[in-house]
Protein backbone atom coordinates (compact mmCIF):
# COMPACT_ATOMS: atom_id res chain seq x y z
CA UNK A 1 0.00 0.00 0.00
CA UNK A 2 1.36 3.45 -0.79
CA UNK A 3 2.79 5.40 2.29
CA UNK A 4 1.34 8.75 2.70
CA UNK A 5 3.57 11.58 3.87
CA UNK A 6 2.28 14.92 5.92
CA UNK A 7 3.82 17.52 7.90
CA UNK A 8 2.11 16.52 10.78
CA UNK A 9 0.23 13.87 11.36
CA UNK A 10 -2.83 14.21 14.35
CA UNK A 11 -3.20 10.70 16.04
CA UNK A 12 -6.43 10.87 17.70
CA UNK A 13 -9.74 12.56 16.07
CA UNK A 14 -11.93 13.62 18.53
CA UNK A 15 -12.51 17.16 19.60
CA UNK A 16 -8.98 18.00 21.11
CA UNK A 17 -7.02 16.28 17.74
CA UNK A 18 -9.90 17.41 15.61
CA UNK A 19 -8.99 21.03 16.83
CA UNK A 20 -5.44 21.18 16.63
CA UNK A 21 -5.37 19.24 13.05
CA UNK A 22 -7.49 22.56 12.09
CA UNK A 23 -5.50 25.13 13.27
CA UNK A 24 -2.56 23.41 11.78
CA UNK A 25 -4.01 23.51 8.37
CA UNK A 26 -5.83 26.49 9.00
CA UNK A 27 -1.79 28.09 9.14
CA UNK A 28 -0.70 26.09 5.94
CA UNK A 29 0.36 22.67 6.97
CA UNK A 30 -0.28 19.40 5.37
CA UNK A 31 -2.28 17.42 8.05
CA UNK A 32 -3.36 14.45 8.56
CA UNK A 33 -5.79 13.06 11.39
CA UNK A 34 -5.67 9.22 12.07
CA UNK A 35 -8.62 7.80 14.08
CA UNK A 36 -10.14 4.70 15.31
CA UNK A 37 -14.08 5.72 14.25
CA UNK A 38 -16.68 4.78 15.82
CA UNK A 39 -14.96 2.29 17.83
CA UNK A 40 -12.64 4.67 20.05
CA UNK A 41 -13.80 5.64 23.79
CA UNK A 42 -14.85 9.36 22.33
CA UNK A 43 -15.75 12.02 25.35
CA UNK A 44 -15.91 14.75 22.86
CA UNK A 45 -19.62 12.83 22.00
CA UNK A 46 -20.78 12.47 25.81
CA UNK A 47 -19.94 15.45 27.37
CA UNK A 48 -22.45 18.12 29.26
CA UNK A 49 -21.32 20.97 26.26
CA UNK A 50 -20.15 23.75 28.92
CA UNK A 51 -17.49 26.41 27.26
CA UNK A 52 -16.70 27.01 31.06
CA UNK A 53 -14.36 29.25 32.86
CA UNK A 54 -15.30 29.70 36.30
CA UNK A 55 -13.89 26.46 37.95
CA UNK A 56 -10.77 26.17 36.21
CA UNK A 57 -7.27 27.01 37.87
CA UNK A 58 -7.69 26.59 41.10
CA UNK A 59 -3.93 25.81 42.34
CA UNK A 60 -2.77 26.54 38.82
CA UNK A 61 -3.35 30.23 37.50
CA UNK A 62 -2.24 29.24 34.20
CA UNK A 63 -5.03 27.15 33.47
CA UNK A 64 -7.42 30.12 34.52
CA UNK A 65 -5.56 32.12 32.09
CA UNK A 66 -5.48 29.34 29.44
CA UNK A 67 -8.62 29.29 29.75
CA UNK A 68 -10.28 32.67 29.46
CA UNK A 69 -8.15 32.72 26.91
CA UNK A 70 -9.88 29.99 24.90
CA UNK A 71 -13.53 31.52 26.20
CA UNK A 72 -12.37 34.96 24.69
CA UNK A 73 -11.70 32.83 21.33
CA UNK A 74 -14.78 31.15 21.14
CA UNK A 75 -16.68 33.40 19.50
CA UNK A 76 -14.61 33.60 16.38
CA UNK A 77 -13.58 29.92 16.34
CA UNK A 78 -17.70 28.98 16.29
CA UNK A 79 -18.35 31.41 13.23
CA UNK A 80 -15.15 30.70 11.42
CA UNK A 81 -16.25 26.78 11.55
CA UNK A 82 -19.71 27.57 10.55
CA UNK A 83 -18.67 29.32 7.50
CA UNK A 84 -16.47 26.36 6.50
CA UNK A 85 -18.32 23.58 7.56
CA UNK A 86 -21.91 25.19 7.25
CA UNK A 87 -22.84 23.55 10.79
CA UNK A 88 -23.74 25.77 13.40
CA UNK A 89 -21.72 24.53 16.88
CA UNK A 90 -25.11 26.36 19.01
CA UNK A 91 -22.36 28.40 20.95
CA UNK A 92 -23.86 31.19 23.18
CA UNK A 93 -21.84 32.97 25.84
CA UNK A 94 -24.37 34.50 28.01
CA UNK A 95 -22.73 33.32 31.68
CA UNK A 96 -23.04 30.59 33.88
CA UNK A 97 -23.92 29.75 37.27
CA UNK A 98 -23.10 27.31 39.98
CA UNK A 99 -26.37 26.56 42.11
CA UNK A 100 -25.27 25.97 46.10
CA UNK A 101 -27.71 24.36 48.15
CA UNK A 102 -27.72 26.22 52.24
CA UNK A 103 -25.65 28.81 53.53
CA UNK A 104 -22.48 26.04 53.95
CA UNK A 105 -22.12 25.71 49.95
CA UNK A 106 -22.89 29.17 49.84
CA UNK A 107 -19.72 29.87 52.10
CA UNK A 108 -17.75 27.14 50.49
CA UNK A 109 -17.78 28.71 47.01
CA UNK A 110 -17.51 32.23 47.85
CA UNK A 111 -14.37 30.50 49.43
CA UNK A 112 -13.05 29.01 46.45
CA UNK A 113 -13.60 32.08 44.38
CA UNK A 114 -11.91 34.13 46.30
CA UNK A 115 -8.89 31.89 46.42
CA UNK A 116 -9.30 31.29 42.89
CA UNK A 117 -9.25 35.64 42.39
CA UNK A 118 -6.51 35.65 44.47
CA UNK A 119 -4.05 33.82 42.59
CA UNK A 120 -4.88 35.39 39.07
CA UNK A 121 -4.97 39.09 37.62
CA UNK A 122 -8.27 40.65 38.50
CA UNK A 123 -9.23 40.26 34.51
CA UNK A 124 -9.07 36.17 34.34
CA UNK A 125 -12.45 35.14 35.95
CA UNK A 126 -14.14 38.01 37.16
CA UNK A 127 -16.99 35.20 38.84
CA UNK A 128 -18.71 36.87 41.71
CA UNK A 129 -21.30 35.38 44.13
CA UNK A 130 -25.10 36.28 44.09
CA UNK A 131 -27.85 35.80 45.82
CA UNK A 132 -31.17 33.81 45.33
CA UNK A 133 -32.81 37.39 44.22
CA UNK A 134 -29.53 37.76 41.27
CA UNK A 135 -30.43 33.89 40.66
CA UNK A 136 -33.77 34.96 40.34
CA UNK A 137 -33.81 37.55 38.02
CA UNK A 138 -31.85 35.88 35.84
CA UNK A 139 -33.72 32.96 35.27
CA UNK A 140 -37.71 34.72 35.08
CA UNK A 141 -40.45 32.69 35.65
CA UNK A 142 -38.41 29.50 36.92
CA UNK A 143 -39.06 27.99 40.40
CA UNK A 144 -36.21 27.21 42.79
CA UNK A 145 -36.26 24.81 45.63
CA UNK A 146 -35.96 26.63 49.52
CA UNK A 147 -32.54 25.29 50.03
CA UNK A 148 -31.05 27.14 46.62
CA UNK A 149 -29.45 30.05 48.33
CA UNK A 150 -27.54 31.72 45.43
CA UNK A 151 -24.70 31.02 43.15
CA UNK A 152 -21.83 31.94 41.81
CA UNK A 153 -22.06 33.73 38.24
CA UNK A 154 -19.59 34.19 35.65
CA UNK A 155 -20.33 36.57 32.60
CA UNK A 156 -17.41 34.52 30.28
CA UNK A 157 -19.32 31.27 30.98
CA UNK A 158 -21.47 29.87 27.84
CA UNK A 159 -21.96 26.07 26.35
CA UNK A 160 -21.86 24.39 22.78
CA UNK A 161 -23.61 21.64 21.59
CA UNK A 162 -20.66 18.91 21.53
CA UNK A 163 -22.21 16.93 18.79
CA UNK A 164 -22.07 19.76 16.45
CA UNK A 165 -18.98 20.81 17.50
CA UNK A 166 -17.82 17.52 16.43
CA UNK A 167 -19.49 17.90 13.31
CA UNK A 168 -18.58 21.22 12.71
CA UNK A 169 -14.81 20.01 13.11
CA UNK A 170 -14.79 17.69 10.72
CA UNK A 171 -16.82 19.60 8.02
CA UNK A 172 -14.49 22.09 8.25
CA UNK A 173 -11.33 19.96 8.10
CA UNK A 174 -12.72 18.37 4.76
CA UNK A 175 -13.00 21.18 3.15
CA UNK A 176 -9.81 23.02 3.88
CA UNK A 177 -8.08 19.70 3.00
CA UNK A 178 -7.35 17.97 5.85
CA UNK A 179 -6.89 13.90 5.91
CA UNK A 180 -9.32 12.43 8.07
CA UNK A 181 -8.61 8.80 8.01
CA UNK A 182 -11.12 6.85 10.46
CA UNK A 183 -9.99 3.76 9.23
CA UNK A 184 -6.47 4.37 10.57
CA UNK A 185 -5.29 4.00 14.45
CA UNK A 186 -1.97 4.17 14.86
CA UNK A 187 -0.69 0.93 16.29
CA UNK A 188 2.83 1.83 16.09
CA UNK A 189 5.47 5.08 15.33
CA UNK A 190 8.99 4.69 15.11
CA UNK A 191 11.60 7.11 13.97
CA UNK A 192 11.80 8.00 10.60
CA UNK A 193 15.08 9.51 9.48
CA UNK A 194 13.66 13.46 10.49
CA UNK A 195 10.56 12.63 11.16
CA UNK A 196 7.98 9.72 11.92
CA UNK A 197 6.42 6.77 10.05
CA UNK A 198 2.90 5.80 11.73
CA UNK A 199 1.72 2.17 11.04
CA UNK A 200 -2.18 1.76 10.70
CA UNK A 201 -4.12 -1.27 9.46
CA UNK A 202 -4.59 1.43 6.52
CA UNK A 203 -0.77 1.57 5.94
CA UNK A 204 1.79 3.62 6.80
CA UNK A 205 1.93 7.28 7.36
CA UNK A 206 4.67 8.94 7.51
CA UNK A 207 4.87 12.82 8.59
CA UNK A 208 7.78 15.40 9.67
CA UNK A 209 5.84 15.96 13.29
CA UNK A 210 3.52 14.27 15.32
CA UNK A 211 0.61 15.01 18.01
CA UNK A 212 -0.47 12.80 20.02
CA UNK A 213 -4.14 13.56 21.14
CA UNK A 214 -6.38 10.14 21.41
CA UNK A 215 -7.29 10.08 25.13
CA UNK A 216 -7.04 6.87 27.13
CA UNK A 217 -5.08 5.39 23.94
CA UNK A 218 -2.82 8.34 23.98
CA UNK A 219 -0.45 6.72 27.18
CA UNK A 220 0.90 3.59 25.63
CA UNK A 221 1.33 5.25 22.48
CA UNK A 222 3.53 8.08 23.84
CA UNK A 223 5.99 5.84 26.30
CA UNK A 224 8.20 4.82 22.97
CA UNK A 225 8.45 8.15 21.98
CA UNK A 226 9.79 9.35 25.60
CA UNK A 227 6.37 11.53 25.95
CA UNK A 228 4.56 10.90 29.34
CA UNK A 229 0.83 10.89 29.18
CA UNK A 230 -0.54 10.11 32.51
CA UNK A 231 -4.08 9.60 32.42
CA UNK A 232 -6.68 8.79 35.62
CA UNK A 233 -9.74 7.68 33.55
CA UNK A 234 -13.20 8.51 34.90
CA UNK A 235 -16.70 8.05 34.73
CA UNK A 236 -19.08 10.76 34.40
CA UNK A 237 -23.05 10.26 33.91
CA UNK A 238 -25.58 12.14 32.87
CA UNK A 239 -29.45 11.70 32.40
CA UNK A 240 -31.46 13.44 29.75
CA UNK A 241 -35.30 14.70 29.77
CA UNK A 242 -38.00 15.22 27.25
CA UNK A 243 -38.37 18.08 25.55
CA UNK A 244 -39.76 21.54 26.77
CA UNK A 245 -40.72 24.85 26.25
CA UNK A 246 -37.59 27.25 26.84
CA UNK A 247 -37.08 27.93 30.64
CA UNK A 248 -33.35 27.94 31.20
CA UNK A 249 -31.68 30.74 29.32
CA UNK A 250 -28.47 30.26 31.32
CA UNK A 251 -26.22 27.12 31.71
CA UNK A 252 -25.48 25.88 35.20
CA UNK A 253 -22.60 23.29 36.13
CA UNK A 254 -24.87 20.60 36.32
CA UNK A 255 -28.04 21.63 34.72
CA UNK A 256 -28.71 22.85 31.20
CA UNK A 257 -31.31 22.87 28.29
CA UNK A 258 -30.29 22.43 24.93
CA UNK A 259 -31.49 24.26 22.00
CA UNK A 260 -34.12 21.47 21.43
CA UNK A 261 -35.42 21.53 24.67
CA UNK A 262 -34.30 18.99 26.23
CA UNK A 263 -32.66 19.48 29.96
CA UNK A 264 -29.64 17.83 30.71
CA UNK A 265 -28.41 17.18 34.31
CA UNK A 266 -25.53 15.50 35.65
CA UNK A 267 -22.50 14.20 36.47
CA UNK A 268 -21.01 12.16 38.56
CA UNK A 269 -17.52 11.86 39.32
CA UNK A 270 -16.59 8.06 39.39
CA UNK A 271 -12.57 6.12 39.14
CA UNK A 272 -12.90 3.69 36.33
CA UNK A 273 -9.57 2.46 36.01
CA UNK A 274 -10.95 -0.90 34.00
CA UNK A 275 -12.88 1.76 31.57
CA UNK A 276 -16.07 0.29 31.81
CA UNK A 277 -18.78 2.14 30.39
CA UNK A 278 -22.08 0.88 32.18
CA UNK A 279 -24.16 3.61 34.17
CA UNK A 280 -25.17 2.90 37.53
CA UNK A 281 -28.81 3.74 38.94
CA UNK A 282 -27.63 4.82 42.21
CA UNK A 283 -25.64 7.61 40.73
CA UNK A 284 -27.75 8.77 38.29
CA UNK A 285 -30.50 8.53 41.50
CA UNK A 286 -28.03 11.48 43.12
CA UNK A 287 -27.91 13.93 40.43
CA UNK A 288 -31.49 13.88 40.00
CA UNK A 289 -32.36 14.25 43.58
CA UNK A 290 -29.56 17.65 43.61
CA UNK A 291 -31.31 19.24 40.54
CA UNK A 292 -34.95 18.45 41.66
CA UNK A 293 -33.42 20.39 45.16
CA UNK A 294 -32.69 23.04 42.94
CA UNK A 295 -35.52 23.22 40.27
CA UNK A 296 -38.14 21.32 41.74
CA UNK A 297 -40.40 21.24 38.72
CA UNK A 298 -37.50 19.01 36.91
CA UNK A 299 -39.66 16.28 39.09
CA UNK A 300 -42.66 16.24 36.22
CA UNK A 301 -40.40 15.47 33.62
CA UNK A 302 -39.63 12.23 32.50
CA UNK A 303 -36.07 11.14 31.91
CA UNK A 304 -35.90 9.62 28.29
CA UNK A 305 -31.95 8.46 28.11
CA UNK A 306 -29.10 8.64 29.68
CA UNK A 307 -25.29 8.03 29.30
CA UNK A 308 -21.68 7.54 30.71
CA UNK A 309 -18.44 9.11 29.14
CA UNK A 310 -15.38 8.51 30.31
CA UNK A 311 -13.06 11.55 30.84
CA UNK A 312 -9.54 12.35 29.98
CA UNK A 313 -7.92 13.60 33.29
CA UNK A 314 -4.15 13.73 34.35
CA UNK A 315 -3.64 13.20 37.90
CA UNK A 316 -4.02 16.50 39.02
CA UNK A 317 -6.80 17.31 36.50
CA UNK A 318 -5.23 19.76 34.78
CA UNK A 319 -3.78 19.88 30.98
CA UNK A 320 -0.75 18.06 30.19
CA UNK A 321 1.63 19.19 27.03
CA UNK A 322 5.17 18.60 26.31
CA UNK A 323 7.59 17.69 23.60
CA UNK A 324 9.91 14.94 23.51
CA UNK A 325 13.44 15.81 24.14
CA UNK A 326 14.42 12.17 22.94
CA UNK A 327 12.45 12.74 19.60
CA UNK A 328 12.08 16.14 18.98
CA UNK A 329 8.67 17.04 16.71
CA UNK A 330 6.16 14.73 19.00
CA UNK A 331 3.93 16.54 21.05
CA UNK A 332 1.77 15.29 23.61
CA UNK A 333 -1.62 17.08 24.49
CA UNK A 334 -4.09 15.90 27.17
CA UNK A 335 -7.18 17.71 28.76
CA UNK A 336 -10.38 17.07 30.59
CA UNK A 337 -11.87 20.29 28.89
CA UNK A 338 -11.69 19.02 25.22
CA UNK A 339 -14.85 21.38 24.66
CA UNK A 340 -13.86 24.63 26.41
CA UNK A 341 -10.42 24.57 25.54
CA UNK A 342 -11.20 23.85 21.91
CA UNK A 343 -10.51 27.28 20.25
CA UNK A 344 -7.20 28.02 21.99
CA UNK A 345 -5.85 24.91 20.52
CA UNK A 346 -7.07 25.38 17.12
CA UNK A 347 -5.01 28.74 17.49
CA UNK A 348 -1.99 29.11 20.22
CA UNK A 349 -1.91 25.70 20.49
CA UNK A 350 -1.36 24.92 17.18
CA UNK A 351 0.82 27.75 16.57
CA UNK A 352 3.47 26.81 19.12
CA UNK A 353 3.44 23.30 17.47
CA UNK A 354 4.10 25.13 14.18
CA UNK A 355 6.63 27.10 15.91
CA UNK A 356 8.69 24.14 17.16
CA UNK A 357 8.20 25.55 20.46
CA UNK A 358 6.22 25.49 23.31
CA UNK A 359 6.15 29.11 24.77
CA UNK A 360 7.35 29.62 28.60
CA UNK A 361 2.81 30.59 29.32
CA UNK A 362 2.46 26.43 28.78
CA UNK A 363 5.61 25.62 31.33
CA UNK A 364 3.21 24.41 34.03
CA UNK A 365 1.36 21.90 31.93
CA UNK A 366 4.37 19.93 31.40
CA UNK A 367 4.14 16.25 33.19
CA UNK A 368 7.79 17.10 35.03
CA UNK A 369 5.21 18.85 37.70
CA UNK A 370 4.00 15.44 38.80
CA UNK A 371 8.15 14.27 39.81
CA UNK A 372 8.33 17.13 41.88
CA UNK A 373 9.11 16.43 45.58
CA UNK A 374 6.53 17.31 48.10
CA UNK A 375 9.20 16.85 50.58
CA UNK A 376 9.70 20.22 53.12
Amino acid sequence: MAEASYDFVVVGGGVVGASIGFGLARRGARVAILDQGDAALRSSRVNFGLVWLQSKGDGMPDYGRWTRRSADLWTGFAAELRELSGIDTEHEQNGGVSFCLGEAEFEQRRNTIQRMHNQVEPWVYETRMIDRKEVEALYPGVRFGPEMVGASFCPHDGVSNPLRLLQSLHGALKTIGVAYRPDAPATAIRRDGAGFAIDTPAGTFRAGKLVLAAGHATTKLAAPLGLEAPIVPERGQLVVTERVAPILPIPASGVRQTRDGTIMIGTTHEAAPDLTTRTTTGNMVHIAERAVQVLPDLARLRIVRSWLGLRVLSPDGFPVYMESETHPGAYVAICHSGNTLAAVHANDLAEAFLAHRLPERLDSFHPRRFHVSQAA
